[in-house]
């Protein structure tokens, strides 16, 4: 018996075919490993007919057909003579008739679509959101986008605003690749991300039952404007707010902390593995919300360390580095961690994180919500001007295009409610489009 297992590294075979070719071809693609020829399943040798003439010929074999260099060893055990073949693990990809492979646990799969997109790149260095695309051009960037951003970075990036040259910005930003802009550039700042990626958008539905949706909302646009048009939606449209009362102070209490859904619906955005054709999907239940996100998972964070304490593997590193500078992130490893603690500050069970499917599943629970003086009340509905006085204060620099989008209504009617607001002296506009602002002097 050879005293090992079959893992990841290491496969029995008892006798030799040249289909186990790909055995090899998938250990040199992932951490390198040994095939044991001349080995049953449970590790006990058998005795190999022909082990002289594949120590002379398969190291010749497997160069020509693989292109690697293996050691070919004849081992001995208890008068029981085996072969070993050790592969090492190469930098480059290696392919067998065509195709490629890698282990995953003691099994050898093949790799395709987004799987074989993501190992190729890894292997020469790169990541999705680095790579450039050639079709889109400058003229393509929301320049509202651009000036949102340096506002937000005017903290971690002093001298942003004043940046006037948009080709520079990028340039700074690191999204530029030679004279083309990059496959992030066009998810963050793009006027229309989804036609390049249609995959690019989110979903919010609510759910009566695992198969039954009463309503739900596409959320489209780059995702510097998805973060806020997500939150601000489950918020008006999907979430309850509790009220509260101290003293004469009114207080509204989300069923979810906003701060964890912002984190989780950042990650999400931050993490998602775009060569996916899914998208990233909000469900919400009365006894829970569950986001779907569609990722591959770095070996070296697997899920069950999503509630510990871990390093950063950012998936798209390009696009997290932008986030980072707008503040969206704060600590780069601890984003799982701060959601767990917030909702456990704030009375909730701890959400729970699966990988299903091909997608990252993080599920947020309720509990009934206590208040000091009474039960808790669903928050009256809001006018239609109120839903946009409220949205103009929490987002001064808010523009009619996302208004219409979180409302539900067409750019018209809301221009038609801001004009209303100004001649009643609610509203006040100051600054141009660009650069401008809404100031609400009453929001009664």
């Amino acid at each position: 018996m050879i005293e090992l297992v079959e893992s990841q590294t290491v496969e029995f075979k008892q006798v030799w075919k040249d289909e186990y070719l790909k055995t090899i071809c998938a250990f040199a693609n992932t951490d390198g490993g040994s095939l044991y020829i001349g080995v049953n399943d449970n590790g006990q040798i058998i005795e190999l007919e022909n082990k002289k003439s594949l120590i002379e010929t398969l190291p010749n074999k497997i160069n020509n057909r693989l292109g690697l260099l293996v050691d070919v060893l004849l081992k001995q055990k208890e008068d029981k003579e085996y072969i070993e073949i050790v592969v090492q693990k190469t930098y480059a990809p290696v392919s067998y008739n065509g195709k490629f492979y890698q282990r995953s646990g003691s099994n050898t799969i093949e790799l395709n679509g987004g799987n074989l997109t993501n190992f190729l790149l890894k292997k020469y260095g790169k990541t999705w959101d680095d790579i450039a695309e050639e079709n889109f051009t400058l003229d393509e960037i929301d320049l509202d986008t651009i000036e949102k951003f340096k506002k937000l970075a005017k903290d971690r990036v002093p001298n942003i605003q004043r940046e006037d040259n948009l080709e520079e910005l990028l340039q700074k930003l690191n999204l530029y690749d030679g004279k083309y802009l990059k496959r992030a550039a066009i998810l963050l700042f793009a006027k229309n991300p989804q036609k390049y990626y249609i995959q690019s958008h989110s979903k919010i539905g609510r759910f009566l039952t695992e198969v039954d949706i009463q309503s739900s909302d596409i959320i489209e646009g780059n995702l510097i404007d998805q973060v806020d048009k997500i939150l601000d939606i489950l918020r008006l449209k999907y979430l309850k707010a509790y009220i509260s009362y101290e003293g004469h102070h009114r207080r509204e209490k989300l069923e979810y902390p906003y701060e964890a859904l912002k984190e989780a619906v950042i990650n999400a955005l931050i993490h998602r593995d775009y060569t996916n054709t899914s998208n990233l999907q909000i469900k919400v239940f009365d006894d829970k919300l569950v986001m779907f996100n569609g990722a591959t998972l770095s070996s070296e964070v697997p899920i069950e360390k999503f509630d510990k304490l871990h390093q950063s593997k950012p998936f798209n590193p390009t696009m997290a580095n932008v986030f980072y500078k707008c503040g969206f992130i704060e600590n780069w490893g601890r984003g799982t961690n701060n959601i767990i603690n917030q909702c456990l500050e704030y009375g909730l069970p701890k959400p729970t994180f699966e990988y299903a499917w091909t997608a990252v599943v993080s599920t947020f629970y309720k509990t009934p919500q206590k208040t000091p003086q009474k039960t808790p009340q669903k928050t009256p509905q809001k006018s239609t001007k109120e839903k946009i006085t409220h949205l103009m204060q929490e987002n001064p620099s808010i523009t009619i295009a996302s208004l219409s989008d979180i409302i539900g209504i067409s750019r018209d009617t809301i221009n038609e409610h801001i004009s209303n607001l100004k001649k009643e002296n609610k509203l006040q506009r100051v600054g141009g489009r660009k650069d401008g602002y809404w100031k609400v002097l009453d929001a009664n």
